[in-house]
């Protein structure tokens, strides 16, 4: 929905929806379309803080590097890269099998998906079942986080190469874990790189009332947060990175991560719906953050 309103340009996110249900028309819920409003403002955020960043380490290492997409879910960056020709050298996507499968379904049975990945795939035949995918440019591995030498394993089976500088992308991944789980996987991460970087979106400021009324919220629909411990501060998250072998970590909340994009399309994207007040809009962005850390062996 976000996309058909024009907060950002996605042409192949349409391509992994189930149908859209009704949307509601202002007057019959205008409590509702305000507090969407401010969900998708949010994800406007989140897009693009997370995108700067991406193409901030493209840039540095003349994507002479990899990415590895944590919980990758039905994400569509691979396509947008390629369209902007900032592929790096491999780009890597890993979650459940059972999310794998569907994305891999719907790959091959949509040609606007299936073509971009034959085109930058070179060499031997690519190699596709139900549960992975691997060409040249873009695998798909199912695999489970949690499990760092089974990760790693399959990783190495589609050619991740450990020397090259590796970005790591983590969108609200490790806060279903428990706070050991995540740590082994960032220490994975930062002992297997000699060059590498995570980029880290998810919760902070989780202990005052309204990152517990959120908590609630979601354990009432069967949504337990196992890994909500670190996300208590901007200073819990960076001392995470820290503590499991990162040498360098910054976070800085959704607000300021808002302030921070170009006002122009700022200005643009709040002409797109209707906000009556801004105070519960800051406090969900207060509650948001985007963690990143680095590693380098090479001074890059």
């Amino acid at each position: 929905f976000a996309v058909s309103v024009g907060y950002w340009n996605d042409p192949y996110i349409q391509y992994f929806v189930r149908q859209a249900k009704e949307r509601k028309a202002p007057e019959i819920n205008r409590g509702k379309l305000e507090w969407e409003w401010k969900h998708l403002t949010g994800y406007y955020a989140r897009v693009h803080g997370v995108s700067y960043l991406i193409k901030a380490f493209l840039e540095k290492t003349e994507c002479n590097c990899q990415i590895v997409n944590l919980g990758a879910g039905m994400d569509t960056l691979f396509w947008r890269l390629k369209d902007e020709n900032l592929l790096p050298r491999k780009y890597f996507e890993v979650d459940f099998p059972m999310i794998v499968a569907r994305k891999i379904h719907n790959i091959k049975s949509k040609p606007p998906l299936s073509k971009p990945i034959m085109e930058s795939h070179s060499g031997d035949s690519l190699l596709i079942d139900s549960h992975s995918l691997d060409s040249s440019r873009y695998s798909i591995v199912g695999a489970d986080l949690r499990f760092s030498s089974d990760l790693e394993e399959k990783l190495k089976k589609h050619s991740l190469d450990i020397h090259l500088p590796t970005l790591l992308v983590a969108e609200c991944v490790l806060v279903y874990m428990t706070p050991q789980q995540s740590a082994s996987l960032l220490k994975w991460a930062a002992s297997t790189f000699p060059v590498a970087m995570v980029i880290n979106y998810e919760q902070v400021n989780m202990r005052d009332r309204f990152g517990q009324i959120m908590i609630e919220n979601l354990q009432r629909r069967q949504c337990n947060l196992a890994g909500v411990e670190p996300c208590s501060s901007l200073d819990s998250q960076r001392e995470r990175l820290l503590l499991n072998g990162w040498e360098n970590a910054r976070a800085v909340d959704m607000m300021k991560v808002y302030s921070f994009l170009p006002q122009a399309d700022v200005k643009r994207i709040e002409a797109l719906e209707f906000l009556d007040e801004k105070e519960l809009f800051e406090q969900l962005m207060q509650h948001y953050c985007i963690c990143w850390a680095s590693k380098d062996g090479s001074n890059l």
